[in-house]
């Protein structure tokens, strides 16, 4: 059994992928004759986030949509929501959720279950569409054997979506290697290595695809986390969530341990209590599974009263808060995982012209550039001066808006975006497509 399940593995890394074309063959002439071709069709499967609220993969499938491919999803199901549906032409299939994991055998657990129910959902899907491509996002990185079925049997094409980089997230939540971490970083490789073409939200990730990943750089295609300029919408400030205070401070993301709010939450103890300051208001936005020890904390640092956790929100609500926040924050932990991480939040602040502070991060620093001041890592006190340095700064406040306005507008929202992920889904079929190991 197991030689067979090896054997499975590598055919499905070293599976060459079909060439579509002669050499000389124009790139107008080969979209003609695409066109003559049946509709293409996709399959998104992600495991960690329902949809639509992963935004990513929302603003791909809707982006996919547009340009002419039929496309489905498979996701997690929220309390609430419908196992199927046709949203705005797309279809999606919603599994059951999954238990929180909690340590490596939670974990496991939760995988596991994840793989029974996603291919369970992806074979029904299969019946309904016969799609052209499965695109999987990670975590979890097991998902490639999901869509590699598809891609042994039918020869489909498979692009892997690399969100986050697995073996340092666990690194992170766990403060070890060991049998995991290789385990993970096997799986990555995998995930990399079986793929047609890899989708990297930055150039870290990208670096990793092809230096970690082994794979050729011609099939490693950058689309970063670019926000939606219709979503992100201006709207008048609303004071009442001020709480009678003179300033909002804003986050909005998930809440894990990875997240760094016990920062925050430390830096508001810092500028209330050692500077005395009791006119700032913070307002968290999101939920995780640290939502609640983050609660207990702010209780526990007599902060509290300072804090609104609204859990996960509608998109007016959470439009409302950042719109009214005078400046927005990212204590996000300085870790080997998020140093080389893109946030969406940063992107999410940009776009709706607000300054920021957050720690000194590679990628959080070539997102925002000087939309941001960047604390010393990991220190709740400085990062708490940083946040006083701008409110008491008006002017640059208002420069680094905007500053970050443009920034998104000219080079980083999903307008730029879409175009490299259309251009990534045209390499699976170009004269030249291959799969390189």
């Amino acid at each position: 059994m197991a030689s067979q399940l090896k054997a499975c593995l590598l055919r499905l890394i070293d599976l060459p992928t079909k060439r579509i074309g002669s050499s000389g063959v124009s790139r107008q002439r080969q979209r003609r004759a695409n066109g003559k071709r049946k509709q293409r069709s996709v399959l998104l499967l992600v495991e960690n986030c329902s949809v639509p609220f992963d935004r990513r993969v929302w603003q791909e499938a809707t982006s996919l949509r547009d340009a002419g491919y039929k496309v489905c999803i498979v996701s997690p199901r929220d309390p609430g929501q419908r196992a199927w549906e046709m949203l705005d032409g797309i279809e999606v299939y919603r599994h059951p959720a999954l238990p929180n994991a909690s340590g490596p055998l939670g974990y496991a657990l939760e995988y596991s279950m994840a793989l029974f129910w996603e291919t369970l959902f992806v074979w029904r899907a299969f019946f309904r569409l016969r799609f052209d491509v499965v695109h999987v996002s990670n975590p979890p990185d097991i998902l490639f054997l999901v869509g590699g079925l598809f891609k042994v049997l039918f020869l489909r094409k498979l692009v892997f979506d690399h969100h986050d980089i697995c073996p340092e997230l666990y690194e992170v939540k766990f403060a070890r290697k060991g049998l995991p971490f290789w385990i993970l970083s096997k799986l990555e490789r995998w995930s990399i290595k079986a793929a047609d073409v890899v989708i990297s939200t930055n150039d870290s990730y990208r670096k990793i695809a092809i230096e970690r990943g082994g794979k050729n750089p011609s099939r490693v295609f950058v689309v970063r986390n670019g926000p939606d300029l219709e979503r992100l919408r201006p709207l008048a400030p609303i004071p009442a969530l001020k709480h009678g205070r003179s300033y909002l401070i804003g986050y909005v993301g998930v809440i894990g341990v990875q997240e760094g709010l016990h920062h925050l939450i430390r830096a508001a103890a810092f500028i209330v209590h050692d500077c005395g300051r009791t006119d700032i208001h913070f307002a968290i936005i999101g939920s995780g599974s640290h939502l609640d020890s983050n609660r207990r904390l702010a209780q526990s640092l007599n902060v509290d009263h300072y804090f609104t956790f609204t859990g996960r929100v509608s998109d007016q609500v959470l439009l409302e808060y950042l719109n009214t926040a005078d400046l927005c924050v990212a204590p996000d932990d300085h870790n080997s995982m998020n140093d080389k991480s893109t946030m969406i939040k940063i992107m999410e602040y940009m776009a709706l012209g607000k300054p920021i502070v957050q720690f000194a991060l590679t990628e959080g620093r070539i997102s925002a550039g000087d939309a941001s001041l960047y604390a010393n890592p990991n220190d709740p006190i400085d990062f708490a001066r940083k946040i006083l340095k701008l409110l008491e700064d008006p002017v640059r406040r208002v420069a680094m808006g905007q500053y970050g306005r443009k920034r998104v507008e000219l080079a980083l929202a999903w307008n730029h975006q879409a175009p490299r992920l259309l251009a990534a889904y045209d390499a699976l079929w170009s004269e030249s497509a291959k799969q390189e190991s």
